[in-house]
């Protein structure tokens, strides 16, 4: 299939593709702006050592000691959203008014860049209490970790304001509109090609030169009832001849 014949088929279906298009972005755009609660994300850093005691820090910074305390980041970054520390954090913030399971599923953790820091994140509808909910669980996993791990080497390096003006992260309706715009596209498309596909009737010449393999030679005019009416039934009457006392109704 040539490309003519590709742009011919889209063409074809051209107001369904365009329909399905406005739908499907007017929906998002809606749904997105008013109907979806915004989300807001705030975080806590935490830094890991190999020795939290400073004394000891200096002759242990080295690539080994660095590359041991990176893998082991995985390990806490798996801790911290267990059940036992998400419960640790309701019991000690009650304040907070959420589940353990609530937590777990607002609550993620990040290593940033491959470094010693990890970096824990929450969301919520409320900035606020996404700030609170990241420090009392940075907190609270500081200190787990000597109890869990019987070393103390991690540290909080950073907290979240809690009366900080941040703007939500979730949704954003721009993006989600791009989305369905090019996923609409695609699926209206996919649509032209798949009922182009399906229709086997015959609608034009190149239809029928595509069917047969032959030429057109010639065809024949569609003929609509209200042609004839604009017809001048005079012109069909002969002057002269042996017809001249014959006439044509339409």
């Amino acid at each position: 299939m040539e490309l003519k014949q590709y742009w011919t088929i889209v063409k074809r279906r051209l107001l369904l593709i365009v329909l399905l298009v406005a739908v499907c972005c007017l929906t998002v755009g809606i749904y997105s702006s008013y109907f979806v609660k915004p989300q807001y994300e705030a975080s806590a850093k935490l830094i890991v050592i190999q020795y939290k005691d400073s004394s000891s820090l200096l002759p242990s910074i080295d690539v080994g000691s660095i590359n041991s305390t990176i893998g082991l980041i995985k390990t806490y970054k798996e801790i911290i959203r267990t059940p036992r520390i998400m419960k640790e954090v309701v019991e000690e913030y009650p304040n907070l008014q959420v589940t353990h399971g609530q937590l777990i599923r607002k609550v993620s953790v990040s290593s940033v860049n491959e470094t010693q820091v990890m970096s824990i994140s929450v969301k919520d509808e409320s900035y606020e209490n996404a700030a609170n909910i990241a420090n009392a669980v940075a907190v609270v996993f500081q200190k787990a970790v000597p109890e869990l791990m019987k070393v103390d080497n991690v540290s909080i390096l950073d907290t979240a304001d809690p009366q900080e003006a941040r703007g939500p992260v979730a949704p954003n309706p721009k993006m989600n509109v791009a989305v369905a715009f090019l996923l609409a596209l695609m699926a209206g498309v996919g649509l032209a090609f798949l009922l182009d596909y399906l229709d086997d009737t015959i609608k034009s010449e190149e239809d029928i030169e595509t069917l047969l393999g032959v030429p057109v030679l010639t065809s024949i005019p569609k003929f609509e009832k209200n042609d004839a009416k604009r017809d001048n039934p005079a012109s069909l009457k002969p002057k002269v001849g042996r017809e001249s006392h014959v006439s044509f109704d339409s």
